[in-house]
């Protein structure tokens, strides 16, 4: 049960990143989705594109806390920790 919880957590920050680095290339790239990640690796800012994105985890993580699901709060904060490390290896290659 508990892991269920946790995967749904994780499923729903994995999303919330995702839709937050596809909200943001929209708002702010005058190039398309693709176009954008390409150049944005190209020139080493993915990294900073994800950290973006994964602004967006601030609403389901306070969202589960709120309606008092703490293990879906986890798998969110799990979400983004894997956005960290993922950030971090792009930093470093």
């Amino acid at each position: 049960m508990i892991k269920k919880e946790i995967l749904i957590g994780l499923l729903v920050g994995l999303f919330a990143n995702a839709a937050g680095i596809y909200l943001y290339i929209t708002l702010f790239s005058p190039d398309g989705l693709e176009e954008t990640i390409l150049k944005a690796k190209q020139e080493d800012f993915l990294g900073s594109i994800i950290a973006l994105g994964a602004i967006a985890n601030f609403l389901p993580f306070f969202v589960f806390l709120k309606k008092n699901q703490p293990y879906r709060s986890r798998g969110v904060l799990i979400a983004t920790l894997i956005a960290a490390i993922v950030i971090a290896i792009l930093k470093f290659n």
